[in-house]
């Protein structure tokens, strides 16, 4: 079963990546979405803690990029926080 939350942060981080100024940033942006793709595909979601570590990362890329890119790591957060309000745990 697929999870919605986690394939709208990888559809919206590939926007996200299609809009970035330089190559590290869109490569580090497609890789994020191609580990949102795989998750969300996944038999057992992620965790909290690994959640989390991706949500530092595109926190840092968003600090960094700015602008619309900033904006669509916004949205592909919110996407993922939604999914981890429906895990148990922290």
């Amino acid at each position: 079963m697929t999870q919605p939350e986690l394939e709208n942060a990888a559809a919206t981080l590939q926007d996200a990546a299609e809009t970035a100024s330089d190559d590290e940033t869109r490569e580090r942006l497609e890789t994020q979405s191609r580990q949102f793709e795989t998750l969300a595909e996944a038999d057992r979601g992620p965790d909290h803690g690994k959640l989390a570590r991706h949500e530092h990362i595109l926190s840092e890329i968003a600090d960094e990029e700015g602008g619309a890119v900033a904006n669509l790591v916004a949205e592909a957060l919110e996407s993922i926080k939604a999914y981890r309000s429906t895990l148990e745990g922290v």
